[in-house]
């Protein structure tokens, strides 16, 4: 889903300094303004003005070419002064005003390397955002009969992108959900979670047994994948209150009831996607205000002094009250929280609630019993 764009009209005269442009500039002029105190105190000659030089490269650093410019200009200018001003003009006094016009326009060169390569890595991630929020959709606010909400969190300011997944759809077996990681980053993570949740979101809606579509993806990950890489996913259906997880080695889901945290561990461990998994389904019989996290492994190794977050311990107190949505916000500020900003890894967050049973449901049967039962 693409980003909502806030336009402004437009104003007239400049845009206000960025807080680089305005360190830069405070840096030259405070050189600046050193250089002339020593040469004042000084008396006549001219003897520190080839120390304005690094002016325009202090302001190269941060600011645009334009104001690195500006600064060059005053530095030569300033120089040129005192140097008149010493009645015994000097080669040495003309190189140094010379050497600080040629700085100037060094300088200048370089911060306009340095903001085009700026304004194209923007751009980049921007776009590698909008990729990203094209493969994950936004989830809820309901679901079925579910309220259902989903999080990512990313490692990094600037780079928005990984291989972190997540759906929740309904289907005629029941709300199906998935919950995966992509070993890696970048665009190939990217690729592949995408080819995963396409998958999904077609077998999903066509195989009764949560084990079949575990075949089905693992074949697509099979098929698009180099031999060491691979995809954790755990997949989860409600339906009718009845709860079925097959887990492909991802971290188990947490289940919150009545101030109690439950992880929900497989029957017996399973490969990730691409290793060709044999899952064994897990049931779980839901009551009326249970919840459910599901999350991928960030959230587990997010650490700060050596310490992990505590997840079991807090998930009660944080993603415990309040609406799906308000919790994920909750654990993600604790989280941020404890690394102090600095997260390792990617985080992706799922939370559902059950509300209770719907009269016009069908019987609660799990979707890997379905065929029996209809026989």
């Amino acid at each position: 889903m693409l980003s909502f764009v806030r336009t402004h009209p437009f104003q007239s005269g400049r845009s206000p300094l960025s807080p680089g442009s305005r360190a830069g500039l405070g840096a030259a002029v405070v050189l600046l303004a050193i250089v002339s105190a020593v040469e004042l105190a000084d008396g006549r000659g001219a003897h520190y003005i080839a120390l304005m030089v690094a002016a325009p490269f202090l302001a190269a650093a941060l600011a645009s070419w334009r104001m690195v410019l500006g600064v060059g200009v005053a530095a030569t200018a300033i120089g040129a002064t005192f140097a008149i001003c010493d009645w015994s003009i000097s080669l040495v006094n003309g190189v140094n005003v010379a050497g600080i016009a040629l700085a100037t326009g060094i300088a200048a060169v370089v911060a306009s390397v340095r903001q085009r390569q700026a304004e194209e890595i923007a751009e980049l991630s921007k776009l590698a955002a909008v990729a990203q929020q094209a493969v994950l959709r936004q989830l809820g606010p309901q679901v079925g009969s579910l309220s259902v909400a989903g999080r990512y969190i990313s490692s990094t300011a600037t780079a928005e992108i990984g291989g972190d997944l997540y759906e929740a759809i309904d289907t005629p077996y029941g709300v199906r959900m998935i919950i995966g990681d992509v070993r890696g980053k970048g665009l190939e993570a990217v690729r592949l979670a995408s080819i995963v949740l396409g998958s999904y979101r077609h077998v999903a809606y066509e195989r009764a047994d949560l084990r079949a579509i575990v075949t089905d993806l693992d074949r697509a990950v099979a098929r698009s994948v180099g031999d060491e890489d691979f995809v954790t996913a755990a997949l989860v259906e409600e339906r009718g209150g009845t709860l079925t997880i097959v887990n492909c080695g991802h971290p188990p889901p947490l289940l919150l009831r009545r101030g109690a945290v439950i992880p929900l561990e497989p029957p017996a461990p399973a490969p990730p996607l691409g290793f060709m998994p044999v899952v064994r389904p897990r049931v779980e019989r839901l009551e009326p205000g249970d919840r459910l996290l599901l999350f991928t492994d960030g959230l587990g190794e997010a650490r700060r002094d050596g310490e992990f977050f505590p997840t079991a311990d807090r998930a009660w107190r944080l993603v415990g009250h309040g609406t799906v949505a308000d919790g994920l916000a909750s654990l993600e500020t604790a989280l941020v929280e404890w690394v102090h900003g600095r997260l390792d890894d990617d985080i992706a967050l799922v939370l559902m609630e059950y509300p209770g049973p719907r009269t016009a449901d069908t019987a609660a049967v799990p979707s890997w019993e379905v065929g029996a039962a209809e026989s």
